[in-house]
Parts: C-alpha cells; structure tokens; sequence
C-alpha cells in the first residue's frame, strides 16, 4: 500500500512537524508514530541510513511527548543501525544519548545497558572509546548500588585493556572488581580478581608490582584463606626462586584454569623474560626506596 511506504510516512510526519499559516502547533503525537513505522519499514528494507534518521526523529518525538523511556528505546535502533552502516562514532555517540534518557527516567540498569551494547560493538574498531564507555556503564551502576550487575562489565573492560597491552590499567580495573565483589560479599569473584590481577603484573614483568598488590590483597582476611590467595603465594615464591618449572606447573593448577579465559592465556605463557633479572631489578628499587634507618650501624 501507497500509504505505508516509509517515504511517504516520513513526509506526512514533517508536515505534522512544520508549522505554517496554517498549522500553529506540531503535532507530534501521530508525526511520533509515523516517524516510527517509517523507521521499521526502511528497517525491513535494509535502509538502514533512512532508518536511522526516522529512529532519530522518532526518538525526539518521544521527548517532546515526555516520555524519556520510549526516546531512549528509538535512539537505541538508531544506533543499532549505525553499527549496520558501521558508523562507530555515531554507534558510541547514540547508545550515550539512549544512556541519558533512561537515566532521565530514573533506570539505572538500562543506561548501564545501552552503553555496555555500544562497548561490545566498538571493541575492535574503537577499543579506547568503548572502554570508556564501560567505564561509565559501571559508575552508573555503582553510584546506584548495583555493582554486582556489573562484573561482567569489569572482565570485559579488562579484556580490552589486555587487548591494547594495557596491563596497569587492566590488573587496575581487576582490582576495582575486587573492590565491587567485596561490598556484594561476593568473596569468590574478590579473591579471583586479586589473583588476576597478580598474575597480569607478572605478565607485564613488573614484580615489584604483583608483590605490592599481594601484600595490599593479603590484609583480606578471605584471600589469604582462599585457594586463590595461596595459589599466588606460590607463584611469587616460584618466581622468587627463580624456578621456571614450578611456575609453569602452578599455572596450569586447576585454581587457575577456573578464572578467566582472557587471564589463563597470561598465565600460561608465564614467565615472560628472565625471571632472575626481574627479581633483581625489583630488589634494587626496593633497596633504593628503603629510607636510611641511622640506629642501623650494620
């Protein structure tokens, strides 16, 4: 039918938009439901250009009939026609405008949402930008309280740094997932997180660091109880003793084929360089930050 071609739907909207000597006021209450049936047609239709801008608009129709929750719902599908036409930019830039329509209606959870699916379509073209975006999807949710809804968020946020050779930020954000799991009372997911984050500081061969982060974990009374925290105890004195073997038997120990599979693969190619160059070296910054003690003759 003539009338249902999304063409003509589209032109009816603007004229029901577009205010004249004869039209005072917009009605955009039928122009929102036009805008809409134009945007599946063109959908179907595989026009996906066309039917980003009538979500667009259909989206702004929403919003100007106050009801935030269906805006957010059409800027969505605008963006999920973005990726179609693999327009990155616009992809992150429309799930954070659907963001901050669910969060003008107050839901937390879907904003986090909107732009976890904008991260997860921006990881290999934009890595940077989505792990901003997973940054803020799990802020939304922290600030509500709802930080156990985003764990899921923390390891895909990690993968991405570990992707880009990131390893300090990513061992960082494992340990924002320890720090979440702790306030869940999620002490397994705490205690994984801690040991993850150990091992990719050994990865990046920055021992002094791993060491740190274990003695900071280690004031947990429930790491230090758990298979994950005596699992890293060994691997740093494997790694202090400089016995390649009993690294590489630790790292294939069933506690560490049980975490994460992006962490399994640091793991196991564990030790990276010269195990005993890098106890040397962190050794002797540790010698160099050491204040002098002046009752200390010897």
């Amino acid at each position: 039918m003539a009338s249902s071609d999304p063409h003509n739907l589209i032109t009816k909207a603007d004229n029901l938009t577009t205010l004249s000597f004869t039209r005072w006021n917009a009605d955009w209450r039928n122009a929102t439901i036009l805008y809409e049936q134009a945007a599946t047609g063109f959908r179907i239709a595989k026009d996906y250009d066309r039917a980003k801008a009538a979500y667009e608009k259909a989206s702004k129709g929403q919003e100007m009939l106050s009801s935030p929750w269906d805006a957010a719902k059409n800027m969505e599908s605008a963006a999920a026609m973005s990726k179609e036409l693999r327009n990155w930019r616009d992809v992150g830039d429309l799930y954070r405008m659907a963001s901050e329509l669910y969060i003008e209606c107050g839901r937390s959870q879907p904003a986090s949402d909107a732009l976890a699916k904008g991260a997860r379509a921006l990881e290999d073209s934009l890595p940077e930008e989505a792990i901003k975006l997973y940054t803020d999807a799990c802020t939304i949710l922290e600030e509500d309280g709802g930080e156990q809804m985003a764990f899921d968020l923390y390891r895909a946020a990690t993968s991405v740094y570990i992707k880009l050779e990131k390893y300090t930020d990513a061992a960082s954000f494992l340990l924002r997932l320890g720090l979440a799991a702790d306030k869940c009372n999620a002490t397994n997911s705490q205690t994984k997180a801690y040991l993850s984050a150990i091992i990719v500081y050994l990865y990046a061969q920055d021992f002094k660091q791993a060491e740190k982060c274990y003695n900071d974990c280690s004031q947990i009374d429930g790491f230090l109880r758990s298979d994950h925290g005596r699992c890293a105890s060994k691997l740093l004195s494997a790694f202090k003793d400089g016995d390649i073997e009993d690294i590489k038997r630790i790292t294939q120990s069933s506690t560490i084929s049980n975490i994460d599979h992006v962490i399994i693969r640091l793991a196991r190619k564990l030790p990276m360089g010269d195990v005993n160059a890098m106890k040397a070296h962190s050794d002797t910054t540790k010698e160099e930050e050491e204040p002098l003690d002046e009752n200390d003759l010897t």
